[in-house]
């Protein structure tokens, strides 16, 4: 079975202040934040892998530069947040695990390949990043095993942060599309694992990159500090 993997993609990205979809932001080396992570992807696990996006805010500019990709719509994506979009993308998705990202994450090709073994094992994981703790990002706490814990922007003595960059098993799934289903409109998908670890006893592992980069394009700054990487 070949490994599902979902780009976030739908949402209007209005901190950037683009015309384009911020997936579509350039950056230094000539391509765009998802070349940069399709590339990644193709590097980490082959032309085999069946890759979906989720788009929403003028789809038709995404869908024109990556035909190879199957596209799911979200139509609600200016009154929706990530766990409706993440939402759509499982329910949408074939028997077996999905690995999924969110849009505006720029990363080491590397990462790809510290994650390959629980990928393969069928585990859920969250990629964590311990070297910083910003109070706007998402951050987390661990269980007593070592698991995921706690996971939002408002965890007081966060661990680290969550990067954006995820996977949920096979067996997993279904109980997170529930959970998805049940949080707010406006809650990001770290709130639909969330109630899944405290309700149904999820269990997902952090897996520390650190040493590798992973940033989220948010504003201007972010787009400078990645650009200095290329």
């Amino acid at each position: 079975m070949s490994l599902q993997v979902v780009i976030l993609a739908a949402g209007m990205g209005t901190r950037l202040a683009r015309p384009l979809p911020k997936p579509l932001t350039e950056l230094r080396d000539g391509r765009s934040i998802m070349k940069q992570q399709i590339d990644n992807i193709k590097m980490g696990f082959g032309d085999t892998c069946r890759l979906m996006i989720v788009v929403g805010f003028k789809l038709e500019a995404i869908i024109e530069r990556f035909p190879e990709a199957t596209f799911v719509y979200n139509e609600f994506y200016d009154q929706t947040n990530t766990s409706k979009s993440l939402l759509k993308a499982l329910r949408a998705s074939g028997d077996g695990g999905v690995l999924w990202m969110n849009g505006d994450v720029v990363f080491d090709p590397e990462v790809l390949v510290r994650v390959k073994p629980k990928i393969v094992a069928d585990e859920s994981f969250i990629v964590v990043n311990t070297s910083k703790v910003s109070d706007e990002e998402v951050k987390y706490t661990l269980d007593s095993d070592g698991f995921i814990n706690e996971l939002s922007k408002i965890v007081v003595g966060g661990l680290g942060e969550a990067v954006g960059i995820n996977y949920v098993s096979s067996d997993d799934k279904l109980r997170l599309i529930q959970r998805l289903e049940e949080v707010g409109d406006q809650d990001y998908f770290e709130r639909g694992i969330e109630v899944g670890i405290i309700n149904d006893g999820l269990k997902f592992h952090a897996i520390d990159i650190s040493d590798l980069y992973a940033i989220e394009i948010d504003f201007d700054e972010d787009l400078q500090r990645v650009n200095e990487l290329f």
